[in-house]
C-alpha cells in the first residue's frame, strides 16, 4: 500500500495538491492511503521548509510548488 502524505496548511495550493494525489492515486489502480499533515512543527521532520508538499512513502517528491496530474503519478510510480 503506498502511503502518501501532503503537508501543508490548508492553503488553496495545499488541498489542490491533495486532490492530485487522490486522482493519480486512483488511477493507477493501487491501493494506498493519503495522510495529510498540516502541523507546521511535523514539515520539519521531513525537511521541509515551503509547502505544499508531497511525501510518498517517506520520500519526499517535491515541495514548494504544485506539481501536475502527470507529474504527481509518475511521482506515484
Amino acid at each position: 500500500m503506498k502511503k502518501i502524505q501532503v503537508l501543508g496548511t490548508g492553503c488553496p495550493k495545499c488541498k489542490a495538491l491533495t486532490e492530485l494525489a487522490r486522482q493519480a492515486a486512483e488511477k493507477s489502480g493501487q491501493p494506498y492511503e493519503i495522510e495529510k499533515i498540516t502541523d507546521v512543527l511535523r514539515f520539519a521532520d521531513f525537511g521541509v521548509m515551503t509547502t505544499p508538499a508531497l511525501v510518498v512513502d517517506g520520500v519526499l517528491k517535491v515541495a514548494g510548488k504544485l506539481p501536475s496530474l502527470e507529474q504527481v503519478e509518475r511521482m506515484l510510480a
